[in-house]
């Protein structure tokens, strides 16, 4: 009822003109405003309030609502929207549950938008602005254009580029990648070109890869944000550009690089740490290849130092995102380790006098299986932190129950191993050549895709090359070894 009043506002009422001289100034048309049922609350302290008191509706509940203010101290209450372009936030039903206000004064010291507290039906990092409107566009492109705003999107969803949504007055949440994640595989983050841009797209780049979303990167060029493009370039140009979104680390290696000096060291090194830590986010290792030879290619380096740089920050990364939480395996193909796994388990745990040559020459890209990954970068976290206090006690801080049982079976022959370094030297040189193996049957496989270009294939090429070169050397000690 109160949406509706105040559409009859900014459609009828004589202090409603500011409100729609703004939309004339901004180009959202009459039937923009009618789809997206824009409003106008009128600027009074008390216009609210005295309409639900009109209809006898308990202001208890106004409030909770967030529609209304409790002053402080007294029984009395105040609008919370006053003199505002509002905008109705709806569910994916369509229905309405929250209100977004913008300004529409250039008082500095006055909110540019005011938006609805969080209430029992409206939780601002669940919620797409335009997403009622856009979900069936949405499944149809397979993809998601992310703008910052909602004059961006309307913009966007009347020019034409329908699969839009805005993340509601709040930063990109995972649970709002879980739900785009229902719609479609990808998301094009269009921002504007400024830092604070650059700054958003970096910020949901976790959210997004633990949904398995792809991702790329649609900037619009300055002074523009995509309200202004569309409406100086037109539709099609705008289409064009989003089109031709890079993908997000193909954009973000160009961004580092020019945003660094890379002829200096520290300049090589700081692109590096950054092209490193977001890499290694996505947990692909064919895919960190990839970016390990674009990175040197950008920096006129070898791939090889800059796998080194990497392994670094891989080993250097706090405990808590490697190896503290076990987790329990949800695929019946984790159910089990290799038996060449599960013998590095064993010998992990019980041959502490070789753990110092075993820690310096194991990489745990080598194992496959999950559990026993994590328990060897947990031992190999104690190992770094001088915490060790024997098996016994680390069997009886692991939490989860596959965990414990695998370790449980891996500790539960005691006796020691004949030749126990050369044993160790023997698993780790055949899971490193199986980790190889793998990666040259992923390669192989992307080198046949369609529609490679050259230099694409040329770097494919080169690092199967270059594993073919590696799994005929001795083992090596890695990156970061004492």
């Amino acid at each position: 009822q109160l949406a509706l009043r105040w559409q009859a506002a900014l459609d009828n009422d004589a202090k409603g003109q500011i409100a729609r001289d703004y939309l004339k100034k901004r180009g959202v048309s009459p039937d923009a405003v009618k789809l997206f049922r824009l409003g106008y609350a009128p600027d009074a302290w008390d216009d609210t309030v005295n309409w639900a008191r009109s209809k006898s509706f308990d202001l208890a509940l106004v409030e909770q609502a967030g529609l209304i203010i409790r002053k402080e101290g007294a029984d009395r209450h105040y609008d919370r929207f006053r003199g505002r372009l509002m905008f109705p936030i709806c569910d994916e039903q369509g229905r309405i549950i929250a209100f977004s206000g913008r300004v529409l004064t250039s008082d500095e010291k006055t909110a540019k938008y005011v938006n609805s507290p969080e209430t029992p039906i409206f939780t601002k990092g669940k919620i797409f602005f335009g997403l009622d409107k856009s979900k069936r566009a949405l499944v149809d492109a397979d993809s998601a254009l992310i703008c910052e705003g909602q004059l961006d999107l309307i913009a966007c969803y009347m020019a034409g580029v329908q699969n839009v949504v805005a993340p509601q007055g709040t930063a990109f949440t995972a649970d709002h990648a879980r739900i785009l994640k229902r719609y479609v595989n990808e998301v094009v983050l269009c921002f504007d070109s400024d830092t604070a841009g650059h700054a958003a797209a970096v910020r949901v780049l976790d959210s997004l890869l633990a949904a398995s979303l792809a991702i790329r990167v649609a900037i619009v060029p300055a002074p523009h944000d995509p309200d202004s493009y569309i409406k100086e370039h037109g539709a099609e140009a705008f289409r064009q550009l989003v089109e031709k979104g890079a993908a997000f680390f193909d954009w973000y290696l160009d961004k580092l690089c020019a945003t660094n000096d890379t002829n200096s060291d520290k300049g090589r090194a700081a692109v590096l740490r950054e092209m490193g830590a977001a890499v290694l986010k996505a947990g692909d290792t064919v895919f960190a290849d990839k970016y390990e030879q674009k990175t040197a290619l950008m920096l006129g380096v070898s791939p090889i130092s800059v796998r080194a740089e990497w392994k670094k920050i891989r080993i250097n990364a706090p405990a808590a995102e490697r190896a503290d939480d076990i987790a329990e395996p949800v695929d019946a193909t984790e159910s089990r380790s290799s038996p060449l796994e599960f013998w590095l388990l064993k010998l992990a745990f019980h041959e502490e006098e070789n753990f110092v040559w075993l820690a310096a020459h194991l990489d745990l890209d080598w194992v496959s299986h999950l559990t026993t990954r994590q328990l060897l970068a947990r031992r190999l976290d104690f190992h770094t932190r001088h915490a060790w206090l024997g098996a016994a006690q680390f069997l009886s801080d692991i939490e989860g129950d596959s965990a414990r049982m695998l370790l449980s079976e891996a500790m539960a022959d005691a006796r020691p191993a004949e030749n126990a370094q050369q044993q160790i030297a023997d698993v780790l040189l055949r899971l490193r050549n199986q980790f190889i193996d793998r990666r040259l049957m992923r390669l192989t496989q992307e080198s046949a895709r369609a529609g490679l270009a050259e230099s694409e294939l040329f770097c494919l090429l080169q690092l199967q090359q270059e594993l073919r070169r590696i799994k005929q050397q001795p083992l090596q000690p890695h990156a970061g070894a004492a």
